[in-house]
């Protein structure tokens, strides 16, 4: 006696609920031809994962309806099929079309069961998350009961699925009510952001689920990037005894199949397993991931970016050649009277060893141009920021001239060390559609380059990104023998302090406790202050580490707090 379960670990797209439908029917029909007899599709599948405040328009919710209708409609005929969909779903007594206050959170975050064209249950999230980048309190509300359903196994006998929603399987209660049903196995959908180590942590969380209930779990994730989030898939089953029985390929849509055997009365589960991966490959593979469908989803037709010679523009460089493919990336190296001469000939190298388009535009007539109409008004000052940020200006408005005479998106190369810093130039570096490496630090960057070099997955037979990019001393080339050490820390310094203060809220004493210098401290700490105005005007950038610059970063501009 076996039971079949597949996993639509798929990337929906927010908002194209028609096609998001289509995607479960076409994965149901595979299914059923395979004899799965369970499908289940990830948290909130049908309308995309999040779709913020669309969902407080109602027509909006009447879309996912109909969604869900047509998905009944064109499975009716799959015989004995359970389908486990994600969707938006009114509170009970809320119909269509009623004026409410969009203040009043209405909908649940649910999940359906459909089984030959019917609906048999529909069950609401219970625990809602409202940290990090979460906010679905403000637009559901919990439910209250567990859901168990039965699927018939091959021999006819019924197999009672408890059905939980993401949160519900980080907390005790929904899964103890679940068991005490009668549930004999968990059913988990997801829609769970990626962030450097949050595989290993759910599986360990779910792991406790199923030590503390006896049951067997299958995590059924979502896949692909939605703005600054990236799913990294990573589906998995865990057996009674915690386990791991399966887990699907990470930052890759698959069909993850779950075969469950009765064995001593106990249900065993087995699946293909996936392995781990470094953190590295991790980090390389969303950043990729998010790249590829924050263009490809918003219908850019390609990328552009300033090639400098330098590391943070051959990463990104490297990385969007991976997502896009070489055709649908441009690199452009504009050079100062500052630039060096290895620079032109390390940018130069590497677009020639990825075969992108390089082009180059020097901007010394512009830059001269601009200090001959500001020599009146500047007149007997020292030169200073002020001529260094209108070189990465003209850089930033040639960039964005670019972009709108050929439609590719402008991909900044700034990274969280300079975010955090305010080591970078409003509408010069910072002038761009979509940050790569918002949120990942400068020692990191050196890492990333280091293994993609080291990783040749086309088998090109030699490392994208030059060596001396690598193994110079960081400059942004902005005045004579400038280097980022001048102005900062040593990076190694300066991330620690930023991973201590911005995203694990020390105190600068809790800091300087820890043996970093208080001058160091006291530095990296009020510039992160100072330069909040910055922040909010610079573009999205995918989400890495388990806080960011963006959804999980919400500090007012102005304040007088200094701890």
């Amino acid at each position: 006696m076996t039971l079949s379960i597949c996993v639509a670990q798929l990337n929906f797209v927010v908002g194209d609920m028609a096609g998001n439908a289509q995607r479960v029917i076409a994965a149901a029909n595979d299914a059923h031809r395979r004899g799965v007899r369970l499908l289940l599709t990830p948290e909130l599948a049908l309308c995309g994962y999040a779709a913020e405040d669309l969902f407080l328009r109602p027509a909006f919710i009447d879309a996912c309806d109909d969604a869900l209708k047509a998905i009944a409609a064109a499975t009716a005929g799959l015989k004995g099929l359970h389908i486990v969909v994600g969707h938006p779903a009114r509170v009970a007594g809320d119909p269509p079309g009623r004026e409410r206050s969009r203040s009043v959170a209405s909908l649940h975050n649910a999940a359906s069961v459909l089984l030959e064209g019917q609906l048999l249950h529909t069950y609401a999230k219970r625990k809602l998350p409202n940290y990090q980048v979460f906010d679905e309190r403000r637009y559901f509300v919990p439910g209250q009961q567990p859901c168990v359903f039965e699927v018939a196994d091959s021999a006819g006998h019924p197999v009672k699925v408890g059905l939980l929603v993401c949160e519900d399987a980080w907390f005790d209660e929904p899964a103890e009510d679940t068991r005490a049903a009668g549930a004999e196995l968990l059913a988990v959908i997801n829609a769970s952001p990626f962030h450097a180590g949050k595989g290993g942590e759910r599986e360990s969380t779910m792991r406790e689920r199923v030590m503390a209930t006896g049951l067997p779990l299958v995590y059924a994730h979502l896949v692909g990037g939605q703005d600054e989030i990236v799913f990294e898939g990573r589906s998995f089953v865990l057996a009674a005894d915690g386990t791991l029985a399966g887990r699907a390929p990470s930052f890759h849509e698959a069909q993850f199949d779950i075969v469950l055997n009765q064995r001593e009365g106990r249900l065993q589960p087995a699946a293909a397993v996936e392995p781990d991966h470094s953190l590295e490959a991790d980090l390389w593979h969303a950043l990729v991931l998010g790249v590829r469908d924050y263009i490809g989803k918003n219908g850019f037709p390609g990328a552009i970016l300033g090639l400098s010679g330098g590391i943070d523009s051959a990463l990104v460089l490297a990385i969007a050649v991976d997502a896009l493919g070489k055709d649908r990336v441009r690199a452009v190296m504009m050079p100062s009277p500052y630039t060096a001469d290895i620079s032109w000939i390390d940018a130069r190298d590497m677009a020639a060893r990825l075969g992108v388009r390089y082009d180059e535009i020097a901007i010394a007539p512009q830059f001269e141009a601009f200090r001959q109409s500001l020599a009146r008004e500047f007149e007997g000052m020292p030169e200073d920021t002020t001529e260094e940020n209108l070189q990465a200006r003209i850089r930033g408005t040639l960039l964005m001239a670019l972009s709108n005479k050929f439609g590719s998106i402008v991909l900044t190369t700034g990274n969280k060390s300079e975010m955090a810093t305010g080591y970078c130039t409003l509408y010069g570096d910072m002038a761009g559609g979509f940050a790569v490496i918002k949120d990942v630090a400068k020692t990191m960057v050196f890492r990333l380059a280091r293994w993609r070099n080291a990783h040749d997955p086309y088998r090109t037979g030699r490392e994208p990104i030059p060596q001396r990019i690598i193994t110079r001393p960081p400059s942004a080339e902005l005045r004579p023998d400038q280097k980022d050490q001048d102005s900062l820390p040593e990076y190694a310094v300066l991330d620690t302090i930023i991973e201590l203060y911005m995203e694990n809220d020390r105190s600068p004493a809790e800091i300087v406790a820890k043996g970093f210098a208080k001058e160091d401290v006291d530095k990296v700490v009020r510039l992160i202050r100072i330069n909040e105005y910055k922040r909010r005007q610079a573009p999205v950038g995918i989400r890495v580490t388990h806080r960011s610059f963006g959804k999980d970063w919400r500090y007012p501009i102005t304040s007088k707090y200094r701890a």
